[in-house]
């Protein structure tokens, strides 16, 4: 197995050039996040990701997490390892000092957050479910709840999850049957529940569960659901645990990949019903679990550039050692490692690149999060919310589907030995093949991108975000030279075909909703190809004006510089291609009769 090594260089220069670290920490609430303070983070993030966490992932994947007489257990290690993780206070990085966070800003977070998803995915499912629930609590729960649940939550001693689906309803969250009855001030849940990730471990001391269920006389629907806080133990005045709750994990999934997470089938009130305290108003809680699903879906999204990085750094190192063949126009008859091979020098930049691209998007992204949470201004707060909105779901589909596209290519560069198990390059693609599917479809992405996001404004959000991207042509025009130049042509016409294929979408958004749900992953993959390509686009500015001026390490900026003129002429011409099935490919998709296929 090859080691991991945190791309701390990379994340370092994302956060400081290209989404502004200084101007987030100077948000109010963030000044704690000084460069040295952050750097800090990151390194010792780093040591715990490659040290603890990335040794075992291969075991986790062997060995499994089991049930056993109604308790789960995770892998050997794993429990110490999430001792390591919730005694170093990595739990609680950006959540409010309140309530023992520490305050740091999610852009932060997600670099820090990257690191724990590349070492070991189904190790960092628990945090990354617990952190949404938080998230969820913080703003939507009571004083009570909060008092009662934040700090254990925020510490890691207790964890969270999401109950949403249920056997047959699959992504129709609307069709749920679980039950909660009022019993004086609290409600009995009845029901179960599947795909609950971590519902049942040995990690922490007590597990509050999210779950949505209908009170007796609710609207049918999504408008009649509502959310419940239901812990796995009471939770008695002085803040100490009491009795089970009268739930249980019924069995674990056998599942294609991240073999370590226990992705658990809940069952609530085999007894007297579970109970359950609701969370703000009584058929709200689709809107409020929307607060966990917008987190888990960024997350996601990283947990697809995540795994991505890790199957890079396993092909790139494979590449460097693997002695086949001879060089393209070597006349000396010796063997050259795979590396020197054009074609393996394609794969491997194809990774690269897209991994750059994903990655300074997210943190885009998540740098927009804090202007929405923390800046003074409302305006700006509003702005910044309105491109978070815009950018989930390119973010989760997007970034995810590289994850897949980077693991499958990583598979290839080893050749057969990538085809069984014991290189490990085969787990990266089963662990990656999963993100395009949880917390929403990534198909659920590319309709509310088309629906939500374009359609319900006009397309008025993604007007003003390619507006942004054409702000950069005066810069690259001014930058000069030949990648430079190639750069900008190539940014230009991708900014182009998206502002032609915005405009069809906002209109047959109205007007003609199958095709436009037609076509809806074309122009998602679309966004992504030419969101990526302007964050590369400036990450190519940064390191050229580096070069010019002899900054920082000179191998660096020409790798990124290479990088971004690969990502402008690989993926960027891809995005004007994509003009036609967004367009004109409904016809056949909805022509077919359903006995044909």
């Amino acid at each position: 197995m090859v080691p991991y090594t945190a791309p701390i260089a990379d994340m370092r220069f994302v956060l400081n050039r290209l989404v502004g670290l200084d101007s987030i920490a100077a948000l109010p609430g963030y000044e704690e996040a000084t460069p040295e303070l952050v750097e800090a983070v990151l390194e010792e993030a780093g040591k715990l990701a490659s040290g603890v966490l990335a040794p075992l992932n291969h075991i986790g994947d062997q060995t499994h997490s089991v049930l056993e007489n109604g308790v789960v257990r995770t892998p050997e290690g794993f429990k110490q390892a999430y001792d390591q993780y919730r005694d170093g206070g990595w739990n609680a990085v950006p959540f409010d000092p309140e309530h023992g966070g520490q305050g740091l800003p999610w852009t932060v977070a997600f670099a820090v957050q990257e690191m724990w998803q590349a070492a070991n995915m189904a190790f960092g499912l628990c945090p990354l479910l617990n952190q949404g629930a938080v998230e969820l609590l913080q703003d939507h729960g009571t004083d009570e709840q909060k008092r009662v649940y934040l700090p254990k939550m925020i510490a890691g001693t207790w964890t969270g999850t999401m109950n949403l689906t249920e056997p047959q309803a699959g992504s129709d969250v609307g069709a749920v049957r679980t039950k909660a009855v009022r019993d004086g001030e609290v409600y009995r849940i009845s029901g179960q529940k599947i795909y609950i990730t971590y519902g049942e471990h040995d990690f922490a001391d007590n597990i509050v569960h999210l779950v949505l269920a209908r009170t007796p006389d609710a609207p049918s629907g999504i408008k009649g659901i509502s959310l419940f806080v239901v812990p796995k133990f009471l939770v008695n005045e002085d803040g100490s645990l009491g009795e089970r709750n009268d739930l249980r994990c019924v069995s674990l999934e056998r599942k294609l990949g991240i073999n370590a997470s226990p992705t658990c089938v809940m069952a609530y009130g085999d007894n007297d019903g579970a109970v359950g305290f609701m969370v703000g108003e009584e058929n709200r809680g689709i809107e409020y679990m929307f607060k966990m699903m917008n987190n888990a879906r960024l997350s996601v999204g990283l947990q697809g550039i995540a795994i991505a990085e890790r199957a890079y750094q396993q092909a790139r190192d494979y590449a460097r050692t693997r002695v086949q063949g001879r060089a393209v126009g070597d006349k000396s008859g010796g063997g050259a490692t795979i590396i020197h091979h054009p074609d393996v020098r394609r794969m491997l930049l194809g990774m690269k690149a897209q991994i750059e691209a994903g990655r300074a998007l997210i943190y885009r992204a998540a740098a927009a999060l804090d202007t929405a949470k923390r800046h003074p201004d409302r305006a700006e707060r509003q702005a910044a919310h309105s491109l978070v909105d815009l950018l989930t779901p390119v973010v989760k589909a997007w970034c995810t589907d590289v994850g897949c596209d980077v693991a499958s290519t990583g598979v290839q560069i080893h050749g057969g030995m990538g085809f069984v198990e014991e290189t490990g390059a085969a787990q990266h693609l089963r662990d990656a093949r999963i993100a395009p599917i949880y917390e929403g479809t990534n198909g659920i992405q590319a309709a509310d991108l088309v629906f939500r996001k374009v359609g319900r404004d006009g397309g008025a959000a993604a007007s003003g975000f390619i507006a942004e991207i054409g702000a950069l042509d005066a810069a690259l025009a001014k930058a000069g030279g030949e990648d430079m130049a190639a750069i900008r042509a190539r940014l230009a016409d991708g900014a182009e075909a998206l502002a032609a294929a915005s405009g069809w979408v906002a209109e047959a958004a109205k007007a003609d909703a199958a095709a436009a749900a037609a076509g809806s992953a074309h122009y998602l993959r679309m966004f992504g190809l030419v969101a990526g390509g302007y964050m590369m686009a400036r990450a190519g500015l940064e390191a050229q004006a580096d070069l010019e001026a002899g900054n920082g390490d000179a191998g660096f900026a020409q790798a990124k510089s290479t990088t971004a003129r690969f990502f402008a002429d690989q993926f960027l011409p891809q995005a004007r291609g994509l003009l036609v099935p967004l367009t004109e490919g409904h016809r056949a998709v909805t022509a077919l009769e359903e006995e044909a296929f």
